[in-house]
């Protein structure tokens, strides 16, 4: 698949001009990160927006005891933006790490913004993103008070089945707010339905 294709895919929009689609290809690249390789860490300023095409990213945060709370998942198709530290320009309190090797394509922050403030289409495009991005966000925060730890399991292994096959079982534990030996647990006892 080339840029165009993946772009008009990422954006769900096929109503980008011909001119529109070219400056928008020469501003993504692609990119390749292997396992342990970190897209962003800790204190630094986020300077990229990431499409994942291969592979398995997470992000996480360490809380005060120095244990890493994973924050979310990133797989194929998904895109890899701290929100914050992206918009804001300020130091992020996440790390962005990859799971297993894989491709993406980026843009920097200064080629967004060239998009953002000179093609309408990419602006409500990336506005109806972001919007989607804070509704899962809001969802995801409303689960971990209102559902089981069963279900936010059911719930990860339907809406994300990448993050099952692939993810260590103690990110999973971390992402659901419980500790490893409960997932253990959910997992076996789901084995015996």
């Amino acid at each position: 698949m080339d840029k165009a294709q993946i772009l008009a895919k990422a954006f769900n929009t096929s109503s980008f001009s011909p001119s529109e689609m070219d400056k928008m290809t020469s501003l993504f690249e692609f990119v390749s990160f292997q396992k342990g390789d970190f897209v962003l860490q800790q204190g630094t300023v986020a300077n990229n927006l990431m499409i994942v095409l291969e592979g398995l990213l997470r992000s996480f945060a360490i809380d005060p005891d120095g244990n890493e709370i994973t924050t979310s998942f990133h797989g194929k198709g998904s895109g890899v933006l701290e929100v914050a530290s992206f918009f804001l320009r300020v130091p992020t309190k996440e790390n962005t790490q990859a799971l297993s090797d894989g491709k993406g394509l980026k843009i920097s922050f200064e080629g967004f913004q060239e998009l953002f403030h000179s093609i309408p289409n990419f602006r409500e495009a990336g506005r109806a993103r972001l919007v989607n991005g804070f509704f899962a966000l809001k969802n995801r925060s409303l689960s971990m008070i209102t559902e089981s730890a069963e279900n936010r399991y059911l719930q990860l292994l339907e809406t994300h089945p990448q993050v099952i096959a692939e993810a260590p079982l103690k990110h999973i534990a971390t992402y659901l707010g419980i500790t490893d030996t409960s997932l253990s647990r959910i997992r076996r006892e789901l084995s015996k339905k």
